[in-house]
């Protein structure tokens, strides 16, 4: 039975509920500091910002975000405004006094959070000084060369000041938790704890620093992570004072959290600390009113994509875009630990096979990872342009011979159709035709390299010799850039374009959560992960058949990388075996898996750590119930009841089988039923209120 003056987990709204009449739940304060607050660097701004919705409903007027300010990101982001509490308004107050520039304001938001912004330059006058004061605290210098740790020492001494001065107006009352993400941030959190703030710190780390470093170096990492000699490995690589500032964070803060399981066994060995939870990664899902809406969307978006391959591979364009598939990689330019070396010596493999079994169906595989570029290639604009040209050629030949055929029947005559067009409409047309004869192959990249020699994607495409043969039946378009809707050869914003593929491979080595596949199944399109993935971690612990709803895990932890490789190359065959029905079935099962990532699912997992550093600072205030931390366990999606069990499971020993089996799948499918049944599997973990029981544990036994 629950003590009185304890922290119920079950509380409704999601706020503390506290029975000690001299701290109200109001009084309560919650600030999420990170670098990443309305400044996009990578995955984290994600977190953020998708989760800053659930968390507002959560904390109301009580939530606040702390971050740096860049006028370029401000100036569309926040809307300013004076801060409602007294308390930060008093603590800004004082800091601007002594000539730090610090701003608040509404983040432009779902959610509408309010955000506490420290200006960076304003305060570097100070930097010698608080180098010195984290030293004689942690014994951790920083090198004045290193720029970026620098200024995570200014902005970490910023936020522990801010606290400082906001703690001291509440008389040592425990009700400030400071939630910190990332190395960037720690030094806030060092400094409130050995400042002794009466401050509830968590502090999360979304990807080890050394675990980056040391993946990107080709590195059996996995299966040695027991083998390294962790502080010889940060100084080689120059890296070893952001090493310490991380670990440090992490011994100090209260509670300490991580987004995956495989990022969990990796802090274990790296920052030689058990996480407390594990609090993986959600997204805000936005479901349709009918199931048919978002296919329609993947045909709508699918025809924006085959206008571009009209145009990129003109005169070339002798496979039917009607059985032409659209694979895709994206997320940031790391070459091994992305996946992207796997990928092209599978799409290799794919070729051939393709090419062997004589199949009518043609891969087109996009590369969207931003890298340094010139701009754009011209004879890839001159496609959109020959492109242009030839439909608007079409059109004006269509509408004369519309404007004839209409005369003539409204003569009552049946046109002669030899007579219908003229000499001057076959020459037109002629010259058209003509127009897009190239002597060139289909570039494989949009844009003009720099240093393209050395670049690691156009090299191993020179290996492997995907150059867009017309015998290939896999072409590779590199698109070195981030997607815009403004772009002149493929405009489309990434989630246009995410809808518009069929296929998302993301088979990555070093991958702590994994965004780009979690953003594939909400917008019901499969992707292919693995299991050093968070991602896929999570979504076998969840999932009987991942495959079955369109999730294709590849094992790279107990496989050799040709192994590897090979399972990828059939997973990728595989998917090509599958007719526009199956396709259609398989995205309407991917699209229901949504669920699982609902932030109003996964939220509770920061709720409950949460929780937990509240009970640890404050024990004689805050008391934990003795129930387990919120499990994920039990709650997996059975294999589907259609027989056979997926396209994936099916595959046929050649391409070229029956009509009749399709039609016999079909059949066997009844696509509500399955839908009635996985609503009644995930229903009962999508109430906040109503948590798994588990085996109860004493404070301090909590592992996720």
């Amino acid at each position: 039975m629950p003590l009185a003056r304890s922290l119920s987990m079950t509380s409704l709204n999601g706020l503390p509920l506290c029975e000690d009449e001299d701290l109200p739940v109001e009084d309560l304060l919650l600030f999420e500091v990170s670098w990443e607050v309305t400044n996009k660097v990578g995955g984290i701004y994600t977190v953020i910002q998708t989760k800053a919705k659930t968390t507002a409903d959560e904390w109301g007027e009580n939530y606040f975000l702390i971050g740096p300010y860049f006028e370029q990101n401000v100036k569309t982001q926040v809307e300013f405004s004076e801060p409602p509490n007294p308390a930060v308004k008093k603590a800004m107050d004082t800091m601007k006094s002594q000539g730090c520039q610090v701003f608040f304001g509404r983040w432009l938001i779902e959610g509408s959070p309010y955000v506490l912004l420290f200006d960076i330059g304003s305060a570097a006058w100070n930097l010698d000084k608080w180098k010195g004061e984290f030293w004689n605290v942690s014994n951790i210098g920083i090198p004045f060369h290193d720029r970026e740790a620098n200024d995570a020492v200014i902005f970490g001494s910023l936020t522990a000041w801010f606290l400082k001065e906001l703690s001291c107006q509440f008389d040592e009352k425990p009700n400030i938790i400071a939630h910190f993400h990332e190395w960037q941030a720690g030094v806030g959190l060092i400094l409130s704890r050995a400042w002794k703030l009466p401050v509830a710190t968590i502090f999360t780390t979304h990807a080890t620093l050394l675990g980056r470093y040391l993946c990107a170096a080709s590195i059996d990492f996995y299966n040695n992570l027991d083998q390294f000699d962790i502080d010889k490995e940060a100084g080689e690589r120059q890296i070893y004072h952001r090493y310490c500032m991380e670990r440090a964070s992490v011994h100090c803060a209260h509670v300490f959290t991580t987004v995956s399981q495989i990022t969990a066994t990796e802090a274990e060995h790296m920052l030689k600390k058990s996480p407390d939870v594990v609090t993986p990664n959600g997204l805000n899902i936005k479901k349709f009113s009918a199931m048919h809406e978002f296919q329609n969307l993947h045909s709508m978006y699918k025809a924006r994509i085959q206008e571009f391959i009209r145009g990129h591979f003109y005169g070339h364009l002798d496979f039917d875009l009607d059985k032409t598939l659209f694979f895709f990689i994206a997320g940031r330019y790391e070459f091994s630990n992305k996946g992207a070396d796997m990928f092209l010596e599978a799409l290799s493999r794919l070729n051939f096979l393709l090419r062997v079994h004589k199949t009518d169906v043609t891969v087109v595989v996009f590369f969207i990872m931003p890298a340094k570029t010139n701009n754009f290639n011209v004879e890839t604009l001159k496609g959109q342009a020959v492109r242009k040209q030839l439909w608007d050629t079409a059109q004006s030949v269509k509408e004369k011979f519309g404007r004839k055929l209409y005369d003539s029947l409204l003569k009552g005559e049946i046109p002669d159709l030899n007579k219908i067009l003229d000499r001057d409409d076959i020459s037109i047309m002629k010259r058209a035709i003509f127009t897009t004869q190239r002597h060139s192959l289909p570039p494989v990249t949009t844009h003009n390299m720099i240093d393209d020699s050395n670049d690691p994607i156009l090299s191993t495409i020179r290996r492997i010799g995907l150059f867009n043969n017309r015998t290939d039946r896999v072409k590779v378009v590199l698109h070195p850039e981030f997607l815009s809707s403004t772009s002149p050869l493929l405009p489309l914003d990434y989630e246009e374009f995410v809808r518009g593929c069929h296929l998302g491979v993301f088979p990555s080595y070093y991958e702590p959560w994994g965004y780009t596949p979690a953003e594939c199944t909400v917008m019901g399109i499969p992707s292919v992960t693995t299991n050093l993935s968070g991602f896929g971690c999570f979504m076998q612990e969840h999932v009987a058949d991942p495959a079955a709803y369109g999730i294709y895990i590849v094992d790279r932890r107990f496989r050799s990388p040709d192994e590897s490789c090979n399972q990828l190359t059939q997973f990728l065959y595989g998917f090509c075996q599958q007719n526009r029905r199956q396709r259609i079935i398989q995205r309407n099962r991917t699209e229901r898996l949504s669920d699982l990532l609902d932030w109003k699912y996964l939220g509770r997992y920061y709720m409950h750590a949460r929780h937990l550093a509240l009970s640890r600072t404050f024990p004689v205030k805050f008391e934990m119930e003795p129930s387990a931390p919120p499990k994920t366990e039990g709650f997996r999606y059975p294999r589907p009841s259609s027989v056979p069990p997926s396209p994936s499971a099916s595959q046929h020993s050649s391409p070229h089988h029956s009509e009749a089996e399709d039609e016999d799948d079909d059949e066997r499918y009844d696509e509500d039923e399955e839908a009635e049944r996985d609503r009644q599997n995930i229903k009962s973990p999508f109430s906040i209120g109503a948590l798994p029981q588990g085996k109860k544990k004493q404070h301090g036994e909590y592992r996720n």
